[in-house]
């Protein structure tokens, strides 16, 4: 039986007069030989924006500055010799260099270092996501590949610790109104307006299941138009569904959606019963209005 697993990832695109910089798998990765952009692993409770600095530091020697997010996607990776199936979420930045002489990390994940254009990075092995992000075809990775997962992502779960990767939206209609949610009680931000999203589900995009959220939640039908930005939330002491603390990490992205034809916002029993209602609300009906702190980060306010 396959156990699943979920972990986040944090990625750099550091770019220099049309050349991207890539660190190739090293012996100790499950992917040696694959290159790919620099980054890994986020940690509990770590911002994905710190975690991407870190990772560039590790690898690659650069200090690095980030200057937007370019991208979310996710994949999952099956290892038959662990047994484990590795959703991951992957969270691309795009950064600058500040500092630092570039060196691989041999010990670690990257034994090279190299800058590429896109026909060159196009001769070699690359990571789907890295391909992808590139603009290049999506090829098959070497035979044998993936190898063993390493000993600490083989582990399994934190018993005390959770994770939760979300997607939102700041959903707006052609007459410039705002679709909220309120949160049922219960639940924690009970009787607060929020954005419409909620959880990833194991092997679904992030894109993919906000649209899901949003007929779930709104009963609308929309389309994303942009990627904003992504919200860190550390809770070392959240009550979880046992009915005690637990140290919950959420990591959620937040995306512009436009919803073009509008219609009666209502909640379905998809939506799982944390929805309480849903809403339209005109700029001027959202002063005042009690929001969760995601929601109130990204909603206009007059």
């Amino acid at each position: 039986m396959v156990r699943e697993t979920r972990r986040v990832g944090a990625y750099g695109v550091c770019e220099d007069a049309g050349r991207v910089l890539l660190a190739r798998g090293s012996a100790a990765c499950p992917y040696p030989g694959v290159w790919q952009l620099p980054g890994g692993g986020v940690e509990h409770a770590e911002h994905p924006a710190h975690a991407v600095v870190r990772e560039f530091a590790e690898e690659t020697g650069l200090t690095v500055e980030v200057t937007g997010l370019r991208a979310v996607l996710a994949d999952v990776t099956t290892f038959p010799a662990d047994g484990v199936a590795v959703h991951t979420d992957r969270l691309v930045f795009d950064v600058v260099a500040r500092g630092g002489e570039p060196r691989p990390e041999p010990a670690g994940g990257s034994d090279e270092l190299a800058w590429f254009t896109p026909a060159e990075a196009a001769e070699v092995p690359l990571m789907p996501f890295t391909a992808e992000l590139l603009g290049l075809p999506v090829s098959p990775l070497p035979p044998g590949l993936p190898r063993a997962l390493p000993a600490e992502q083989a582990a399994p779960p934190h018993p005390e610790r959770r994770l939760r990767f979300g997607a939102y939206g700041l959903v707006t209609d052609p007459a410039g109104r705002v679709l909220l949610t309120m949160i049922a009680d219960g639940y924690p931000g009970a009787g607060r307006w929020h954005l419409p999203g909620g959880g990833t589900d194991p092997g679904e995009q992030p894109v993919a299941a906000l649209l899901r959220e949003l007929v779930e939640e709104g009963g609308q039908l929309g389309r994303v138009v942009e990627l904003i930005g992504v919200d860190n939330l550390h809770n070392p002491a959240a009550l979880g569904p046992e009915g005690r603390p637990l140290d919950w990490h959420g990591v959620r992205v937040i995306y512009r959606v436009a919803v073009d034809a509008p219609t009666e916002a209502r909640v379905t029993e998809l939506a799982g019963g944390s929805t309480a209602r849903a809403a339209w609300f005109t700029p001027e009906q959202l002063a005042g209005l009690p929001l969760t702190e995601i929601a109130a980060k990204v909603v206009p306010r007059p």
